[in-house]
């Protein structure tokens, strides 16, 4: 039996990256997305300097749709469920680093800082893996006090949708959905931060990303998903 579930996990790996591809392409293909405050992420791609994009776990569908072709590095939870994320970004040709609070966190960052250093941007999820929903943890902020890199704070909304019973509510647009994805203004951290400057600017950065959050959902009259 404990084969079987093996041998059963391991094809869900290898099929589930092309299955969410192809399912999310035709899903999103009918979709109509609006985006605001884009100009704060394009002059950051133009910079040709390394960056950070954080967004809120919730989003990860659409997310992820959106990280195709573009040179992204990513911390994944080393769970087995994280296993499916990295599996499937890295099918989109985004690189993968493991780890989360509870294990890894530390050496996912300073490899999230090697990638940093060639030339990659890296995307973080700012609750993590398990939350709580919407509430920062420190990890964007030390990875943009040890490097310089400016965090970029997104968000969408969408006119139809379908939220989960997960812990973050995971939500998908609905066929024909309009979509409105928001980007806020980099935010630059001091190097060499204490713990007083770690949780004042981890507060600065929840701040932003439920901003980008409210406004985007605001669009299409709803205050929470």
């Amino acid at each position: 039996m404990a084969l079987k579930k093996g041998f059963l996990y391991q094809l869900s790996l290898l099929l589930v990256p092309p299955l969410y591809r192809l399912l999310t392409g035709l899903l999103f293909a009918t979709c109509r997305m609006e985006k605001h405050g884009y100009e704060h992420y394009r002059n950051c791609i133009h910079s040709g300097k390394p960056f950070i994009i954080a967004f809120w776990h919730y989003g990860l569908f659409y997310i992820i749709s959106r990280s195709e072709g573009i040179e992204y590095v990513a911390m994944v939870s080393p769970s087995k469920d994280g296993e499916y994320i990295s599996r499937t970004l890295n099918f989109m040709g985004v690189q993968t680093v493991r780890g989360s609070k509870k294990g890894g966190g530390i050496a996912a960052l300073k490899s999230l800082m090697r990638s940093m250093k060639e030339g990659k941007i890296a995307a973080l999820v700012a609750d993590g893996s398990r939350g709580p929903a919407r509430k920062a943890q420190p990890g964007s902020i030390l990875l943009a006090s040890r490097t310089g890199a400016p965090i970029i704070c997104g968000g969408w909304g969408a006119s139809r949708y379908q939220a989960f019973k997960s812990w973050d509510r995971t939500a998908l647009p609905m066929p024909f959905a309009k979509i409105g994805m928001w980007y806020s203004e980099p935010l630059y951290v001091p190097k060499k931060l204490d713990s007083e400057g770690l949780e004042k600017y981890r507060l600065i950065l929840e701040n932003r990303l439920n901003e980008q959050y409210h406004k985007a959902w605001a669009e299409f009259g709803v205050d929470e998903h």
